[in-house]
């Protein structure tokens, strides 16, 4: 035996669902478990968004329909952290510091903490609106994205937003959208994409000016846009609309210019929804639909394979590498295998 070979890290992967709560799986996919209301987060929560830090693997954020919520892998448990926020729908954490988190809610606005989400400010953003006349309802963040010293942040029937100082101040970037109903952002070999209910935008200057981009697609629905972890690749969800009854997995390599279709095993039942990498296994991807397939690729996003579990819905992905000699707690589960 080699006592000095370096150990295997743990793969966890989160799924976060519109009325279920959170669920974890540890081999992949394969299975899932979901913690009980006794391990913190209440069993119906709607999850929206999921975030954590390589340097700080015991915590994972969670975005919620009941405020932001703090999963603690050493003691199993959610812990509900007392905020401003009631409805999150977006959080996102510095790449270089790890206790400074961003969050987006319903309605849209905009929420800094610098001591790891002990405390809160509400940050000033000129012309954003918490509430659209288009649908006659709350606007909300639905993306934050830090890019070096520039923040992204999308909202849906808002627009976008950008900070060139971190997130600490900001100013609408969203002139030339076909539609402001945004989804989501990727900046990707000197490019930056957003999603809309209408199609694909691309912009060459910072999102100082967008182009609409017309998809090889029967559809120009689009919801994430993501990035491969080393960048090779951008993937695209596109589909017939929320939640759809079908769709695509477009991929690009080059820059999002052009697309060709994954090939998905099976039907799709709804338009794709979340990506999920990670910089610890560029090759390891999750992609889920609106209505809750899941698929995995171990190639890069070249082969996919639809694994057996199906949610209701799901609303967020994630996936990273855990120190295999770091603690982790063990919880009650309210069921632990899947369907056939």
């Amino acid at each position: 035996m080699d006592n000095n070979r370096p150990m295997k890290p743990h793969l966890r992967v989160y799924a976060g669902t519109a009325g279920h709560s959170a669920w974890f799986s540890d081999d992949l996919g394969e299975t899932w478990v979901h913690p009980n209301s006794h391990s913190g987060l209440y069993l119906e929560a709607r999850v929206w968004a999921l975030s954590s830090h390589p340097r700080v693997p015991e915590s994972v954020y969670a975005g919620t329909d009941d405020g932001l919520y703090r999963w603690d892998e050493r003691l199993a448990r959610w812990s509900r952290l007392e905020s401003p926020m009631r409805d999150v729908w977006a959080v996102a954490q510095h790449p270089q510091h790890a206790q400074v988190v961003l969050v987006g809610t319903r309605p849209a606005a905009l929420y800094r903490s610098e001591d790891a989400a002990c405390t809160w400010r509400k940050l000033e953003v000129p012309g954003l609106a918490d509430f659209s006349e288009v649908n006659r309802g709350p606007t909300r963040v639905t993306q934050i994205l830090f890019d070096g010293a520039t923040v992204w942040s999308t909202v849906e029937i808002g627009g976008i937003f950008r900070s060139d100082d971190g997130g600490e101040h900001w100013q609408r970037a969203d002139s030339g959208l076909v539609s402001a109903d945004v989804h989501g952002i990727a900046v990707a070999k000197g490019r930056v994409l957003a999603t809309t209910n209408r199609g694909l935008h691309a912009s060459d200057d910072r999102g100082a000016s967008w182009q609409f981009q017309k998809l090889d697609s029967p559809w120009q629905y689009t919801r994430a846009v993501v990035p491969s972890a080393d960048g090779r690749r951008i993937f695209l969800c596109n589909g017939d609309g929320p939640p759809g009854s079908t769709g695509r997995l477009l991929l690009s390599r080059d820059g999002g210019r052009t697309w060709t279709p994954c090939e998905l095993p099976g039907t799709l039942n709804s338009t794709p929804w979340c990506l999920a990498v990670d910089a610890s296994d560029p090759q390891l991807i999750f992609m889920c639909t609106n209505l809750g397939q899941l698929y995995r690729s171990e190639d890069g996003g070249i082969e996919w394979r639809r694994l057996k579990h199906e949610f209701g819905e799901v609303r967020a992905l994630h996936w990273r590498a855990l120190p295999t000699d770091m603690p982790r707690g063990e919880f009650t589960i309210t069921r632990r295998t899947v369907p056939a």
